[in-house]
């Protein structure tokens, strides 16, 4: 399609600089803009009214959703650092209006799930690094250098700290919040607030629940649950039956014990 036939339908064309190298096999959608020195590579996807800066790098085989931003020498969709990758086709896959700031980088998946995942509305500050395999959900915020091994869960509106690492296969609860420079090697809760090296729980995460509108009585059984879980004389198991004994749970109460009850690695205290 041309450029004034796409203009005649009420379309806008990609804006591409001159020094850019988009590959062939890329699509760019509406409005999308490509930086000075900017590479895309093959079976690339970029979303209406995305931008993306200077220097910026897209390896290959990566879905990018609409109005995202792409700072400078930000990294998307290289290999994945693993040594079970063999070279198959798998995917990075980026969500809508999605932040990715200087210099983070972003890994495909392995054959273990196919693809790594970021969310909708997520921001990756700079030097952060999602590797492969690793499922990220909406609203997720990644401070300044936060890094990860592969196969980590961060469920939707969690936060976590600059220069904070996330050890392989641990999984980051909901609303939960977790400090700078900590070392996260267990699960942690949804609805928390963790710190430390290492990590350790510091109660609920208070103030991100009443931005988030959670009512005032859907906290009060969030903190009486945390306190039979972790501030009684029961182990998880004993409490997690204590709470269920009390009869019909509230929706994030349920989430929070079905989060401990499955976790693999162990939940952090």
């Amino acid at each position: 399609m041309t450029t004034e036939t796409m203009a005649d339908k009420g379309h806008t064309p990609p804006s591409v600089h001159q020094s850019a190298i988009v590959d062939p096999g890329a699509e760019l959608g509406n409005g999308v803009e490509v930086g000075p020195y900017a590479m895309i590579g093959p079976n690339v996807q970029v979303g209406d009214g995305t931008i993306i800066g200077p220097h910026a790098y897209i390896e290959r085989d990566t879905r990018v959703g609409r109005e995202c931003f792409i700072a400078k020498g930000a990294v998307l969709g290289t290999d994945p650092q693993d040594l079970k990758y063999e070279g198959e086709e798998t995917l990075l896959i980026v969500g809508d209006r999605t932040t990715i700031r200087e210099f983070a980088t972003l890994n495909r998946g392995t054959r273990a799930s196919g693809s790594t995942i970021v969310g909708n509305d997520c921001l990756l500050m700079a030097y952060s690094h999602v590797p492969h395999d690793t499922q990220i959900g909406d609203h997720v915020i990644l401070a300044n250098a936060v890094q990860m091994g592969g196969h980590v869960v961060i469920e939707d509106w969690a936060t976590i700290g600059g220069l904070t690492a996330v050890h392989q296969f641990v999984r980051v609860g909901t609303h939960s919040f977790i400090g700078g420079a900590s070392r996260v090697s267990k699960d942690i809760p949804p609805y928390t607030r963790a710190a430390g090296s290492p990590c350790a729980l510091y109660g609920l995460n208070t103030v991100g629940l009443e931005r988030r509108g959670l009512t005032k009585d859907k906290r009060l059984a969030l903190k009486r649950a945390y306190r039979t879980l972790f501030s009684s004389t029961m182990n998880l198991s004993q409490a997690i039956a204590e709470i269920r004994s009390q009869g019909e749970l509230t929706d994030e109460v349920e989430k929070l014990v079905a989060f401990i009850e499955a976790s693999e690695r162990g939940v952090t205290v």
